[in-house]
């Protein structure tokens, strides 16, 4: 897997060898940033990368020009290639890594971040709540989004928290947009 634009283009990252982790395929990756790539400044951005597995969501915006990148990752041993990743590229003081289940490190989010990726295992139990999980944590900043990878099969419900900014299908995978209702994006 390789990063695909900015200063780390190119660049190979490390995961697993085994199915315990789904990286976002290039292509994901790249219809990701090409959407976001007018509406977000990435020069000042701050991103949060939820079930970071190898970092490739969170390592492409630093490769962007993110300002800080908080990558959370549950599993110990998938976060030791995490590690190697960002030690690799010597970007260690443009991010952090946290070991922790996602919902519970939304539960003492200190500040929002621009963008948040998300993207679960797609048997995750709370995988439908996810959006609201991140907008009652505060977890976005104003005019930021939260960009969560899903199975086509999964329908996010309506609220009074979040929208639907847009969808994209790429195969059996689906790209989801939310912004806070307040946003006008």
């Amino acid at each position: 897997m390789r990063v695909i634009a900015g200063t780390f283009k190119g660049r190979v990252l490390r995961t697993v060898n085994d199915r315990s982790v789904r990286p976002a395929t290039g292509k994901t990756r790249g219809a990701i940033f090409n959407i976001l790539q007018n509406r977000i400044a990435w020069k000042n951005a701050r991103v949060l990368d939820l079930f970071a597995g190898s970092g490739s969501l969170g390592i492409e915006a630093l490769s962007r020009g993110a300002q800080h990148v908080v990558f959370v990752e549950h599993s110990r041993r998938v976060a030791e290639f995490l590690k190697q990743n960002v030690e690799q590229l010597s970007v260690n003081g443009a991010c952090s890594i946290e070991i922790s289940d996602a919902e519970l490190f939304l539960k003492r989010i200190a500040h929002p971040f621009d963008i948040i990726f998300a993207d679960p295992p797609y048997a995750w139990e709370k995988l439908l709540q996810l959006p609201t999980l991140v907008f009652e944590s505060g977890a976005v900043a104003k005019n930021g989004y939260l960009i969560i990878e899903h199975p086509e099969r999964l329908k996010f419900q309506e609220s009074s928290l979040w929208r639907n900014v847009l969808s994209r299908k790429y195969g059996n995978t689906v790209l989801t947009f939310f912004s806070s209702v307040t946003e006008q994006n």
